[in-house]
């Protein structure tokens, strides 16, 4: 995929100004209130794999409306005192995967939370999800999960995954071999675009690792790249043609710049300038609007996949410094 966005030193202006409905906070302060009146009661199962350096637990809690939202535990064997613990957020389609895939954190001596994304990874092999979600809005969608109940912010699928993140950082600082102070929220992608909502809604967080970041300035983003998941809206309002006022309304109570513009903890941002699918200009404008301490790596070369490897590298570096 060759450039096809604005030029670094424009992106590195580009503050766009943000479409932000008046009851944002109001709207956000009520779906968490809401949450909360359900009991957390979270479970920690051990998992039986022939790990010898790691505890693994198959971990469950009540997200939003009390649905059980599915996770894994992995904590450091025989640390001596609470650790720190990176809350994990999943690429779209993906769910929790394999405990295995997960040891890169509990090897530099952290937890990891890895929660499921309510709804996916059923068909992703790799990444295989656990987590269902009832609740199918009350309007038609186009297929996937971008316009699932698209027509009312209280009906939108991302109002309950947003919710469902929040509540995994308590179900994180409740678990007493984590240090309720020093817990980071991370994820790529759609991981990236809920760490980044997730570190605007609970700020008691140490800090956010936001990768190439989803859901973020929705209207650029479904005018300029012509790859899923944005073009699922697309697809939507080419048969739902009078919805267009109401969808990107919805949208702007989920967008991430409205979060950003809320993010006061230092966050590590990654941009690919080839990236197709969350074009540099999106990831740019939410990370121009964040308020806290931030930096952002850029990978001049790649498209979606990003710094890959070498951005778990600086996410080390990074969050050991943090930490420190």
């Amino acid at each position: 995929m060759p450039l096809f966005d604005l030029p670094l030193d424009r992106l590195r202006e580009y503050r766009p100004d943000r479409d932000e409905p008046a009851d944002f906070d109001a709207f956000w302060s009520a779906t968490l209130a809401e949450a909360a009146q359900h009991d957390l009661a979270p479970a920690f199962t051990p998992y039986d794999l022939p790990l010898t350096t790691v505890d693994v637990y198959d971990t469950s809690f009540a997200g939003w409306g009390g649905d059980r939202i599915n996770a894994w535990l992995i904590v450091p064997r025989g640390a001596e005192g609470p650790v720190p613990c990176v809350v994990q957020y999943i690429g779209y389609s993906g769910g929790r995967g394999f405990a295995h895939d997960h040891l890169t954190w509990p090897a530099a001596g952290l937890a990891v939370l890895v929660v499921d994304t309510r709804g996916q990874g059923a068909h992703n092999m790799t990444s295989p999800g656990a987590t269902a979600d009832p609740h199918g809005g009350q309007s038609p969608q186009a297929p996937g999960m971008m316009t699932r109940g698209i027509l009312d912010p209280a009906d939108y699928y991302y109002r309950r995954v947003f919710t469902d993140a929040v509540r995994a950082v308590e179900v994180a600082e409740g678990h007493p071999a984590v240090d309720a102070g020093r817990i980071v929220v991370s994820g790529g992608s759609q991981g990236g675009g809920i760490a980044q909502a997730v570190a605007a809604l609970r700020p008691s967080v140490k800090g956010a690792l936001i990768d190439v970041p989803f859901l973020t300035h929705f209207r650029r983003a479904v005018e300029i790249t012509g790859r899923d998941p944005y073009q699922e809206i697309v697809r939507f309002l080419a048969t739902q043609r009078a919805s267009a006022d109401t969808v990107f309304r919805t949208l702007s109570y989920f967008d991430g710049l409205n979060f950003a513009a809320r993010g006061r903890v230092p966050a590590l941002y990654s941009v690919a300038m080839m990236d197709d699918v969350c074009p540099p200009s999106t990831v740019y404008a939410a990370y121009n609007h964040w308020q806290g301490d931030k930096d952002i790596t850029v990978w001049p070369w790649n498209n979606h996949e990003g710094g890959g490897g070498f951005q778990r590298e600086e996410q080390l570096r990074y969050v050991a410094k943090l930490l420190a």
